[in-house]
């Protein structure tokens, strides 16, 4: 028999899919009978206050308003359905939920609410709402009644890293009574000393231009092929993330410059926040986003999210997208360094992005301005290497920034841009998708992929200047969020013509692709320039992520054509497609192999008959494939089936050797050593989202250096109804 091997290649383990490292998910210690027994609730303290000066105690009757972040329920199924939803093949994949769904299966239960809401009540503080999705109960109160609640002490501090700036903050971990540690995740609102800011660059002084200079639509619309989309957006509605307001005026000067129409531009108050009639410094970022939005999908809605620049703020901003149900695209161009940010606020906001994965969103996030070190403006200074959230949340595609060359409107070159940000989180874990970057390590990094951000290769953007408003050059990672972002609500109107899901959680799918042969036809590989840190290369690396978009080839990646042969069309009467489904000819045809894969030897018995395809076995380095390219008639339910065996020589919980199934390039199912079985299972794989398309069904069988592993596929065949 022939013997197997399998190498470190999958090393890269499944990990939790955002094991947030502060604990989250953890057990929690039972209640116990002793009611003022409490249980402290972990990095509720902002690391701020370890480098700032006491100069008092808050007034006890200060007002502060916290929001208290509850648990999610049922976890574990959660990750599983999280994986399932963005996996294509598998029987739940595109079926998003709804809120109310979500809420049933795992959110909070008004039980807790109620428990909660009884608990702060009998504080004395006054509960003033309850997020839709009840992961998050707002209350306010007195400093004093606050602090004796969650059993600290509020005190005021100054900044000596940001100007002596004053601030409050709670002087140690908040706790809550033990009979609510499996109900409470953490307390935000303790401190007001994190404040988000814009991933804005701008090339030139804030004094404006008669006339536009620098990209347009046309420009990068050619540039990254979105005009090639054959898409406007329509349909589609798209979540601007703002800390900020913005003149109504000023989007209509862009939009009449460029000839582009669409639906108005409408605000969405969260906590009472609505900038508009004022806009603050932030005004050029929400124009910004809005005016590349714009320009890449001018009939997509876009509703302005503006909410209170503080933790509770950004909280009770993500509870609200995904509760009003009403986007599949958020773009986020703020952000604040993780180590400047209160770890139990990151795992509140996450929680909701982990809502809108299962909803269907997809969430582009910028990965900031500051290189490597994303706390260069903030108290933990230049030294250290940090990146920037929302962006590093798993749930999130961080986006990085290139400097972008043209000849006219058509793609040059592009190297990446020295201050885009990139990294390795602190606070979570490596997800399972994120594969094949040659980073080592456990945790994730950022970011996943960019666009031009280099303010000497900006944007064109009206907006306001020191005096009046007028043309300015703008660039940054703030750009690149909303241009993908962009993308996305192009790609949900193509997928909803083709009667596939909306796109979702997006990084599952693009390192899918990225992975696959469809990476050179998808996305620029951007190999020169770097960051503090880190350089560009080839494939994957933390400056510009997997690179930038060629969006119509990204796109037939994305829906599975893969831009091979024109779909067949028909009716679909009951039929099995694939020739030689049992390999009893004697020969491989019409199936493509590698050497010897066909084979009728006594070694591995056939499942039925004499033949089998036997891939692996050698107990060496060595890779074998089995391909065959079928047609599936459009409107047909198409279902592939297969019976494998797994006979390997290989012990423990690892999985060396591995068997993927790819459908036109993407990854459909895996199995590997750890799938070993006495005899043949039949496993099958929904392809119904193919109909209408010609598609390559490929297994790759890899196996590493030592210790066999063999997979044996007999009996295989594609059945349409």
């Amino acid at each position: 028999m022939r013997p197997r091997s399998l190498a470190l290649a999958a090393a890269l383990a499944v990990l939790p899919l955002t094991a947030v490292c502060l604990g989250v998910g953890t057990a929690q210690a039972a209640p116990t009978p002793n009611a003022s027994a409490r249980v402290a609730l972990p990095q509720t303290v902002t690391p701020a206050v370890a480098r700032s000066h006491k100069q008092g105690d808050v007034p006890a009757d200060r007002k502060i308003s916290v929001a208290v972040a509850l648990k999610l329920r049922n976890t574990a199924e959660l990750d599983r359905f999280l994986s399932a939803v963005a996996t294509p093949g598998t029987a739940e994949f595109g079926h998003y939920l709804t809120p109310a769904q979500f809420n049933e299966r795992f959110g909070p239960t008004q039980a807790d609410v109620d428990q909660v809401r009884t608990f702060l009540t009998a504080q004395g503080l006054k509960v003033d709402s309850v997020s839709a999705n009840r992961q998050v109960v707002n209350a306010t109160g007195s400093a004093s009644a606050v602090a004796a609640a969650f059993g600290t002490h509020e005190s005021t501090y100054s900044d000596p890293q940001q100007g002596n700036r004053s601030f409050f903050a709670n002087d140690a971990a908040a706790s809550v009574p033990a009979s609510l540690a499996g109900v409470v995740e953490g307390v935000s609102g303790l401190n007001d000393h994190t404040v988000r800011t814009s991933r804005i660059a701008k090339p030139d002084a804030a004094t404006p231009h008669a006339t536009p200079n620098g990209f347009g639509p046309a420009g990068y619309d050619g540039a990254y092929r979105l005009n090639q989309m054959g898409a406007d957006g329509t349909g589609s509605t798209v979540a601007l993330w703002e800390f900020d307001g913005y003149k109504s005026s000023n989007l209509t000067t862009y939009d009449s410059q460029y000839g582009l129409s669409g639906p108005a531009v409408s605000t969405v108050s969260v906590d009472g926040a609505n900038y508009d009639a004022a806009p603050g410094g932030g005004q050029g970022e929400v124009e910004l986003d809005s005016e590349i939005l714009r320009g890449v999908a001018p009939k997509a809605t876009q509703l302005v999210y503006e909410a209170p620049n503080t933790d509770q703020g950004e909280i009770d901003m993500a509870a609200k997208i995904v509760s009003d149900n009403r986007v599949s695209v958020i773009s986020i161009s703020w952000g604040s360094c993780e180590p400047d940010t209160t770890a139990s606020s990151m795992t509140a906001v996450n929680n909701s992005f982990k809502q809108a994965a299962a909803q269907g969103i997809s969430i582009f996030s910028a990965s900031g301005d500051d290189g490597s070190r994303d706390c260069t403006r903030s108290t933990s200074g230049s030294t250290v290497k940090a990146v920037d959230f929302p962006a590093s949340s798993p749930y999130n595609t961080g986006v990085g920034g290139t400097n972008l060359k043209v000849s006219g409107t058509t793609y040059s070159s592009e190297s990446a841009w020295s201050t885009a940000g990139g990294g390795v989180s602190t606070q979570f874990a490596k997800p399972t998708w994120q594969t094949g970057t040659n980073v080592t390590g456990t945790m994730r990094t950022v970011p996943d992929i960019s666009s031009n951000a280099d303010p000497a290769s900006g944007f064109a953007i009206y907006t306001q200047g020191t005096s009046s408003p007028g043309w300015q050059v703008y660039g940054g990672t703030s750009a690149a969020a909303p241009l993908w972002s962009g993308y996305a609500a192009l790609y949900n109107q193509k997928a909803k013509a083709a009667a596939k899901p909306a796109l979702g959680e997006v990084n599952p799918k693009l390192y899918a692709v990225a992975n696959s042969s469809a990476y050179g036809t998808a996305l620029h590989d951007v190999t020169s320039g770097s960051n503090q840190d880190f350089a560009a290369k080839a494939g994957y690396d933390q400056v510009t992520g997997w690179g930038t978009p060629i969006a119509d080839g990204l796109t037939n990646a994305l829906l599975g054509t893969g831009g091979t042969t024109p779909p067949p069309t028909g009716g679909c009467t009951a039929a099995q497609l694939l020739g030689n489904p049992g390999f009893e000819t004697g020969t491989a045809t019409p199936w493509t192999t590698s050497t010897g894969v066909v084979d009728n030897s006594a070694s591995q018995a056939a499942h039925s008959g004499s033949w089998k395809a036997w891939l692996n076995g050698y107990g060496a380095a060595h890779t074998d494939t089995l391909a065959q390219t079928v047609a599936i008639p459009a409107g047909c339910r198409a279902s592939f089936s297969f019976w494998l065996h797994v006979d390997t020589a290989e012990t423990g919980s690892s999985a060396y050797d591995k068997l993927t199934l790819s459908a036109n390039g993407t990854s459909v199912a895996t199995y590997s050593n750890l799938d070993k079985n006495t005899g043949y299972v039949q496993k099958t794989v929904d392809l119904s989202s193919y109909a209408g398309q010609t598609v390559t069904l490929k297994f790759t069988g890899v196996e590493d250096a030592s210790l066999q592993t063999s997979f044996v596929i007999d009996d295989t065949a594609l059945n349409i109804s």
